[in-house]
């Protein structure tokens, strides 16, 4: 823990690429967000939750689309913070390798709720 500052400083210096695709993937988790939450309607009593190819779309309450914003929370600060002690640990090609990992994930998170908002 008390490594994060001089290697958010040794980032910055040295791998401008690492401190930048850091940069987008918090933004893209702040997208995801605001997003999710502009989606939830707490008037509606059934939204549609999840989505299979066996049976279909699931109906269910608003309050568990509140995972949605939970993993842009996620994705944004935890996976940022894990991103440090990668770069500490193992370099800045693992680092880059597990945000990039992680937008793809983010990437997936919109497509679910756009698809899942799209039929609700």
């Amino acid at each position: 823990m008390k490594y994060f500052g001089e290697d958010f400083k040794k980032i910055y210096a040295s791998d401008r690429s690492l401190f930048i695709f850091m940069a987008l993937n918090l933004l893209a988790s702040i997208a995801l967000i605001i997003f999710s939450i502009t989606k939830i309607n707490p008037n509606s009593p059934l939204v549609k939750i999840g989505y299979s190819d066996i049976s279909g779309y699931h109906d269910g309450s608003w309050t568990e689309l509140i995972a949605f914003p939970l993993l842009g929370i996620t994705f944004g600060v935890l996976h940022s913070l894990i991103s440090v002690m990668i770069f500490h640990k193992r370099g800045a090609g693992m680092a880059k390798f597990f945000l990039v990992t992680t937008t793809t994930l983010i990437a997936g998170a919109f497509i679910v709720l756009i698809r899942i908002s799209a039929e609700g």
